[in-house]
């Protein structure tokens, strides 16, 4: 019966998708092992099985939901358009659909829990980190170089945009009133505008 068990039980990433749409549905308050068990026919010893803690659950559900988030980028960072259509596009992406959008809401919690995470943790929430940095300092730079951007330093502009963002997007995904969406997008468009924009296109 063991055996059947194990044959039967859905894929780690089926498992995970399910988490997701769970913190989407009803928020990461209901998100505990033996709910998500339910969710996937597994008992909750089975999922401590595999993911060996509630934490290790909510940072490999992270990192899938990134996984997904990262192809979409890459998508839309390397069709054919000019470079701040597709800055645009990457802040469009960054940026929380609402309060309690899911990825953001496990975001804060993952990054909440990690004051008491081991080194592999912080390395793998670092590896999320990175993953968006380098790809918007590859964007800015391609937009320097074609003479689309002023000439910033792609790193240093790279990191203060992305504070920006991150402090925007925590006061739209906890639902700061006077915050809302696209209240922060055209904020962070007028910074652009004034910043990297060049004034002569």
């Amino acid at each position: 019966m063991t055996t059947r068990r194990r044959n039967t039980a859905p894929p780690r990433e089926d498992v995970l998708a399910v988490a997701m749409d769970m913190i989407a549905e009803n928020g990461l308050e209901k998100l505990t092992m033996a709910a998500l068990g339910r969710e996937v026919g597994m008992s909750s010893g089975h999922l401590l099985y595999y993911f060996h803690s509630k934490d290790e659950l909510l940072l490999r559900t992270l990192e899938w939901s990134e996984g997904r988030l990262g192809a979409e980028r890459g998508r839309l960072l390397t069709r054919a358009a000019p470079a701040r259509e597709r800055l645009d596009a990457y802040v469009d992406l960054y940026v929380p659909d609402g309060h309690r959008d899911p990825h953001w809401t496990l975001w804060l919690e993952v990054w909440n829990r990690s004051q008491n995470a081991d080194e592999d943790a912080r390395e793998r929430q670092a590896a999320i980190e990175g993953a968006w940095h380098r790809d918007l300092v590859a964007l800015l730079a391609e937009g320097v170089s074609r003479g689309e951007f002023r000439p910033v330093d792609p790193d240093r502009f790279a990191s203060r945009l992305r504070a920006l963002l991150d402090g925007f997007s925590i006061h739209v995904a906890i639902g700061l009133r006077g915050t809302d969406r696209e209240q922060i997008l055209g904020h962070v468009r007028e910074f652009l505008d004034e910043s990297v924009a060049r004034s002569d296109t």
